[in-house]
C-alpha cells in the first residue's frame, strides 16, 4: 500500500465513520458457519488494528507488517508475524489450537512462561482478499481486546473497511482506538524481513 492509498484511507475513514452510529452493534458471534484452515494459509498484510490499548497516537509507532499462517505437522495453524522497525526486523510467532466454534483458536504460548491465556477468532473472511480477527486476552490487570484487519494485498476495499469499523464498534471500542500503519515514509512496499 503506497502513500496514495494511505491518503485515501485518511480521507475516506472519517466519511465512513460519519454514516454509522457509535452505538450500533453487530452480532457478537462470528459470521462464519465453517472455517477451512487450508484456504486461510499464506501471507496476509495487517492493514488495520483496533484495541482497548490502542490510541491514534500509536499510529506513528505501527509499521506495516505481515502475518503468515501455515498448517504444521500437528494440523494446527502456525502464525508468524514480521515487522520492520527502523533497521531491524522484529518477528514473533505462536501456534493456534482449534476450538469447537468455527475459526476460533486458543493461542499456544508454551514457549513463553507465564503468558496470559488468549483466544483468537477469525470473525469473517473470504480467504482471497480479507480477514477480520478478534483477539481476547485476560491479563492480571485488564482484559485486552484487539481487532485486526488482514488483506492479501496492500489495499483496503471500501466494504471491508466498513466491516472492520462495524466489528470494532460492536466490541464496544471507539473510533479513536483504530490505528492504521504509518505508510508516509514507505516509497515502496516493505520487503520481507
Amino acid at each position: 500500500m503506497g502513500p496514495r492509498l494511505a491518503l485515501w484511507v485518511l480521507l475516506y475513514l472519517p466519511r465512513a465513520l460519519q454514516g454509522q452510529s457509535p452505538h450500533t452493534r453487530a452480532a457478537p458471534s462470528s459470521v462464519l458457519q465453517s472455517f477451512e484452515d487450508s484456504k486461510f494459509q499464506g501471507e496476509w498484510y495487517v492493514l488495520g488494528l483496533a484495541g482497548n490499548t490502542h490510541t491514534v497516537a500509536d499510529r506513528s509507532l505501527l509499521s506495516p507488517f505481515t502475518a503468515t499462517f501455515v498448517l504444521n505437522k500437528n494440523n494446527h495453524l502456525e502464525a508468524a508475524y514480521a515487522m520492520i522497525r527502523g533497521q531491524r526486523c522484529v518477528t514473533w510467532s505462536y501456534e493456534l489450537i482449534s476450538q469447537s466454534q468455527p475459526g476460533t483458536f486458543s493461542v499456544d504460548h508454551s514457549g513463553e512462561p507465564g503468558a496470559d491465556p488468549e483466544e483468537i477468532q477469525v470473525y469473517d473472511t473470504d480467504y482471497v482478499s480479507f480477514a477480520l480477527l478478534l483477539s481476547k486476552k485476560q491479563s492480571d490487570l485488564q482484559r485486552i481486546l484487539r481487532v485486526s484487519l488482514l488483506c492479501r494485498i496492500w489495499a483496503i476495499q471500501t466494504q471491508v473497511l466498513d466491516k472492520f469499523v462495524c466489528l470494532v464498534r460492536a466490541q464496544g471500542l471507539s473510533d479513536d482506538s483504530i490505528v492504521f500503519p504509518d505508510l508516509t515514509e514507505w516509497s515502496v512496499l516493505p520487503e520481507k524481513c
